[in-house]
């Protein structure tokens, strides 16, 4: 295949890539845009293959098996893997994003003929700088996604841990990596090469260990960008269209989430992107909370509901843990048939990664004009008289506002509690995963309904039948 045949095809592939963009946007698009995506990959493999084939019968064996064994795993996993696993598994994902760009670099660093970059010790300037930044890149993810991972699995707290001088520490490791990344360009040492990998492994670490289960779904986003701009610097390496159009649309469009989500928790774009944030501000303190709450039954709940004119439904992590979201629906189209109006109130950050609780409703075929993010629905909580709250908890807090001690203060919450009643169905008295207190517990017009969500749900339905 010759190199203007390549170039085309791999513009087709980019383009289809933009649209599968395009259609993981909205729900109601993106399955055509995980279509779209799995053809351009489909054809950016193929092209790679046919325009640098590899050279005997065991190379091409190795290639054939590590897309045999990496297919089968993905389809696999994605076949068993939970909606309340998928945040770990992105983040996983990143991680080996951001490790299959470390590996590219060495491969490339240690058989440059291989890539046609130059001979060992004769690889040209601009590959160097491009490998070590596509390398610290690589590393840094790496290491970040799997504390991330480790978090959200519950393998580690999700508390932030918070190092004695770590913002000098990080200051110092990223001064460190650049002038290592200068050696590296003049010296083409591999020795250094190893350091500037290390220096990233251990600033990706330090970078997301102080970050606290509030910030978790930009940790996310932003380890997406970091995945992104590593496979745009490998492939500037390997003189790979495909790679640089798809590691710059991941890099761009992940930061470009990383900054709606930081206006959705009011956080600071740069401080996200250098790691400078969760954890600041002090603990709640400890003790067990005394005081009382208004405790009701599914009967009550379906009372309320079925004399209730307007209702809007919070959906949270609680409702993915206990696969809710079919069981509200349905209870959702009894109230619609009695004349009632619904609406689904989402927040940037409900459960643990972008999009969560929207794809949960799509499961369940929920009306897409009923879902309204944050900003379009707030004003009417007012104007409500049943605020619905299933397993939602730090972004119904309404301590966001007013507490400054709060590690959620300055966050924007959907401002349930301005409605006639809230229902709020949750297991226990816990506090949410930022692990703060919700005040909304406590107030006159807050009825709490104990248990399993999705049975808590079933038999409100029931009642209401």
């Amino acid at each position: 295949m010759n190199a203007n045949l390549a170039a085309l095809l791999y513009l087709v592939a980019g383009i289809l890539f933009i649209l599968a963009l395009r259609g993981l946007s909205s729900p109601a698009t993106s399955r055509r845009g995980n279509l779209y995506g799995m053809v351009g990959m489909g054809i950016a493999i193929l092209t790679t293959l046919a325009y640098r084939p590899p050279v005997g019968l065991s190379a091409w064996l190795f290639v054939f098996a590590g897309i045999g064994i990496g297919g089968a795993i993905g389809a696999w996993r994605a076949r068993t893997v939970a909606m309340t696993d998928m945040p770990q598994l992105v983040a996983f994902f990143h991680a080996l994003v951001g490790l299959a760009a470390v590996l590219v670099a060495a491969g490339a660093l240690y058989a440059p003929q291989a890539f046609g970059i130059g001979m060992p010790g004769e690889i040209h300037g601009a590959s160097l700088v491009e490998m070590s930044i596509g390398a610290a890149i690589g590393a840094l993810t790496f290491t970040g996604s799997v504390i991330a991972f480790l978090k959200l699995d519950g393998r580690m707290s999700g508390k932030p841990i918070l190092l004695p001088q770590r913002h000098a520490i990080n200051i110092g490791l990223a001064v460190a990596l650049v002038l290592l990344i200068a050696v590296f360009v003049v010296s083409q040492s591999h020795w250094v090469f190893g350091l500037i990998v290390l220096a990233s492994l251990a600033l990706g670490l330090l970078i997301i260990v102080p970050i606290g289960g509030a910030d978790m779904p930009v940790v996310v986003s932003m380890l997406n960008s970091y995945s992104g701009w590593a496979a745009a610097g490998i492939g500037f390496t390997l003189g790979n269209l495909a790679l640089i159009i798809t590691g710059a649309l991941v890099g761009s469009s992940g930061a470009i989430l990383s900054y709606i989500m930081c206006k959705g928790m009011n956080r600071s774009f740069i401080s996200v992107i250098l790691g400078g944030f969760g954890g600041e501000t002090t603990a709640v303190a400890g003790g067990v909370e005394t005081r009382p709450v208004k405790q009701g039954s599914a009967e009550d709940a379906a009372y309320i509901l079925n004399n209730a004119a307007k209702v809007i439904i919070v959906p949270g992590y609680g409702m993915a843990v206990a696969q809710a979201q079919h069981a509200v629906r349905e209870m959702a189209d009894i109230l619609k048939g009695e004349g009632v109006e619904i609406k689904y109130a989402i927040h940037p950050v409900a459960g643990r990664m972008p999009g969560h609780m929207n794809v949960l409703l799509a499961e369940a075929n929920v009306p897409y004009d009923e879902v309204f993010e944050l900003e379009d629905i707030n004003s009417e909580f007012g104007q409500t008289d049943v605020a619905f709250v299933i397993g939602a908890n730090d972004i119904t807090n309404p301590s966001a506002k007013t507490d400054k001690s709060s590690p959620i203060y300055g966050m924007p919450v959907l401002d349930v509690e301005k409605a006639k009643t809230v229902l709020f169905i949750k297991r226990g008295m816990g506090s949410g995963y930022a692990g703060v207190e919700n005040e909304l517990f406590f107030r006159d017009n807050t009825l709490m309904l104990f248990g399993d969500a999705k049975k808590v749900v079933e038999n409100i339905v029931k009642a209401l039948a």
